[in-house]
């Protein structure tokens, strides 16, 4: 799935769409997603000038959002402007290396249950093979309006 495509699909936009592309998808089931880390990143400018490194809770959104993904392909769902996809629980949270300019952060989700609506996923991201950060993440999608 390339970046148009994934736009047709979440509601975000530059600069919080933070899915460049997906690798694979495993329908119901898993998916393995890229989001590349530049130094045109908007946040750097102040986190931090001297030292860049990518905030955590924005690793989180981006596990977040190719969750969303995994959930919208697999429900043959198309984006509409009342749709929302909402956090509804983030459980055990780690981060265990920086993510700086020039990382490429592979983002992988899986499912672990639908129930009542809410979805909940065990979502981790690796630089180079290394884990950068793990959740349990629990999202639910609304109409609005």
């Amino acid at each position: 799935m390339d970046i148009h495509q994934i736009m047709k699909k979440l509601p975000h936009r530059y600069p919080i769409l933070l899915v460049d592309r997906v690798l694979d998808i495993e329908l119901h089931k898993s998916i393995r997603a890229i989001k590349n880390i530049t130094f045109n990143e908007p946040i750097f400018t102040g986190h931090f000038p001297r030292r860049p490194v990518f905030p955590g809770v924005l690793i989180l959104e981006a596990l977040a959002q190719t969750s969303a993904l995994l959930s919208f392909t697999s429900m043959g769902e198309q984006l509409t402007d009342d749709m929302v996809v909402y956090f509804a629980g983030i459980d055990g949270a780690r981060f265990k290396r920086p993510v700086e300019p020039g990382d490429q952060l592979i983002l992988e989700s899986t499912v672990d249950r639908v129930r009542a609506g809410i979805y909940k996923y065990s979502a981790r991201a690796t630089v180079d093979g290394m884990l950068a950060a793990e959740a349990e993440l629990m999202c639910t999608m609304r109409r609005v309006g």
